[in-house]
């Protein structure tokens, strides 16, 4: 660490009220650091330390806000993201991947705030899915102005949700407690790659970690972090070990994915439709890639394994309490 780089200690953040922004407020407290956050009026009660907090109430619409955040803060992480878009209620990843993550990014230059953290996702691309380049527009943007930037971009995440919204719950609720069989999507016609694309899930503590890590380290300025877990897993393996953590065997059968493909297409429009074209082909594209930059950062990444995810067996009111 150069000699001229302090650390900053009052951190804002945007997107800290969710299943990931719990995890950085607290890695922030842990590591004497003050958390500055934005909060939507309503969601106070989300906010567990409050009291160590600096809250900020309003939208991510509302400019004052973030400026508000921004002026209070020696650094910024914009961590709001969406899996699925609802443009009936105005929740796309136009607006917040790329459109209101250009705001707060604005606001860091206009107030100062030299050092931003940009959460991003493992395969963003400029001719992806619109999850993906919108994630990739926002890491170009950020690129192009004159801040000290960090862009992470984690694969799937897991870890106990605290009654929140995560990869590995979601699946266990709508596929493995199901009583259909667990599909296992694979390209074209014949199944000989049912289920074999991969993932890499890091473990939420490892991925707020991270952050705080890219914060003290000024090694970390101008990079992007590819922060992947330890294992290179299949979808079908995946759903074994969810399947394992909750005490039972899943029934799994290849799925063409130009089927499932076609009935989103017709009804993905429905809130209730649990999958969309756009996660299908990301599905299929995989989301793999290596620990090294978690090593890198002296954190030994937590594996996907059934004694980690114990907080699957629990009932979902103690999961959330926990």
């Amino acid at each position: 660490m150069t000699k001229d780089y302090n650390p900053p200690r009052r951190v804002g953040i945007f997107g800290g009220t969710g299943y990931v922004g719990s995890y950085l407020v607290d890695a922030l407290l842990v590591n004497n650091m003050h958390p500055v956050l934005l909060v939507r009026p309503g969601s106070e009660d989300r906010v567990e330390y409050a009291n160590r907090c600096t809250i900020v109430s309003g939208d991510i619409d509302d400019q004052d806000a973030i400026n508000q955040v921004a002026a209070q803060s020696d650094a910024l992480i914009y961590n709001i993201g969406i899996l699925r878009e609802f443009p009936r209620r105005g929740i796309t990843f136009e607006r917040l991947q790329y459109s209101a993550a250009c705001q707060t990014m604005d606001a860091a230059v206009d107030k100062g705030v030299s050092r931003f953290l940009l959460m991003s996702a493992n395969g963003v691309k400029a001719d992806g899915t619109a999850y993906q380049s919108s994630k990739y527009r926002a890491e170009s943007y950020l690129k192009n102005l004159d801040l000290d930037w960090t862009i992470l971009r984690p694969s799937v995440l897991f870890g106990d949700p605290h009654g929140r919204m995560e990869f590995a719950t979601q699946l266990a609720t709508e596929i493995i407690d199901a009583p259909l069989p667990a599909p296992l999507f694979h390209r074209g016609l014949l199944p000989f790659d049912a289920g074999s694309f991969l993932m890499s899930p890091v473990h939420v503590t490892d991925v707020a970690a991270a952050f705080v890590k890219a914060l003290q380290n000024p090694q970390t300025i101008g990079q992007t972090l590819h922060l992947g877990g330890p294992e290179r897993i299949s979808w079908k393996d995946i759903l074994k070990r969810l399947a394992a953590a909750k005490g039972r065997s899943k029934l799994m059968l290849p799925a063409p994915a130009l089927g499932v493909a076609a009935a989103a297409a017709l009804l993905e429009r429905f809130e209730s439709f649990p999958i969309t074209r756009d996660q299908i082909r990301m599905l299929l594209e995989g989301n793999a890639c290596a620990a090294d930059d978690l090593e890198r950062l002296g954190i030994e990444p937590r594996p996907f394994t059934v004694d980690e995810l114990h907080y699957l067996a629990l009932p979902a009111g103690e999961r959330a309490a926990t």
